[in-house]
């Protein structure tokens, strides 16, 4: 069992890797690297995809690696692997962005990135630090997990999706900010599990167990 953290020059894995690694070892889940290889990437049971920074700076960098998309594609649309995305490698699985300009996604969820409005002006954006989950319906990626369990977020923008049914978890902050979305063999999560502790800990056994 291979599971692939996708690299592609959009922030610091060394933390998502280490927790990704520690995880797969305790769950005898097989083998976890980080790689660039559209070769790896292409024939991995498992693709993550995390992502730091603006939505458009992202998508350019990944789509700058010559057949990296495309072996995610191959990999995650045509033989069905499970996807997990991770903070902005959540948000281009949606199907436009509207950090900066406009920016397509993968359109793999139907929605689009938007800035948080909170409706309270005393709330700072970006949204920064802990907050409670609030789950909105059953996943295997939740199993074990339940509202008001903690998780870690930095971002200004989240995910508003177009179909309920695509969203699996929520927090309150100023209103809902969309957290953990899922569809088919898919799944993205605004936080950061890697740094959420248990909570995320256990989401991350819970996707390198998962088989949709």
């Amino acid at each position: 069992m291979l599971t692939v953290i996708v690299d592609y020059d959009s922030g610091n894995l060394h933390s998502a890797e280490k927790a990704f690694q520690r995880i797969a070892a305790e769950t005898d889940a097989g083998q976890v690297i980080v790689t660039s290889d559209p070769d790896q990437v292409a024939g991995a049971d498992r693709v993550v995809l995390p992502g730091d920074g603006a939505f458009p700076a992202c998508r350019d960098a990944l789509f700058a690696q010559t057949g990296l998309f495309d072996a995610i594609e191959q990999a995650v649309t045509q033989q069905a692997r499970p996807f997990l995305g991770i903070c902005v490698g959540m948000q281009m699985m949606a199907t436009t962005g509207h950090e900066y300009r406009p920016t397509p996604g993968f359109d793999w969820i139907s929605g689009d990135i938007r800035l948080i409005k909170p409706d309270n002006p005393n709330m700072k954006v970006p949204h920064m630090g802990w907050n409670d989950l609030i789950i909105d319906q059953h996943h295997p990626i939740v199993d074990g997990i339940k509202t008001g369990d903690h998780v870690y977020f930095v971002h200004s923008y989240h995910m508003q999706v177009m179909h309920t049914r695509d969203m699996l978890a929520h927090a309150d902050y100023g209103g809902p900010i969309t957290a953990i979305v899922g569809h088919e063999n898919r799944v993205g999560m605004q936080f950061h599990p890697e740094k959420s502790q248990q909570a995320g800990l256990r989401m991350i056994a819970n996707f390198l167990k998962w088989r949709p």
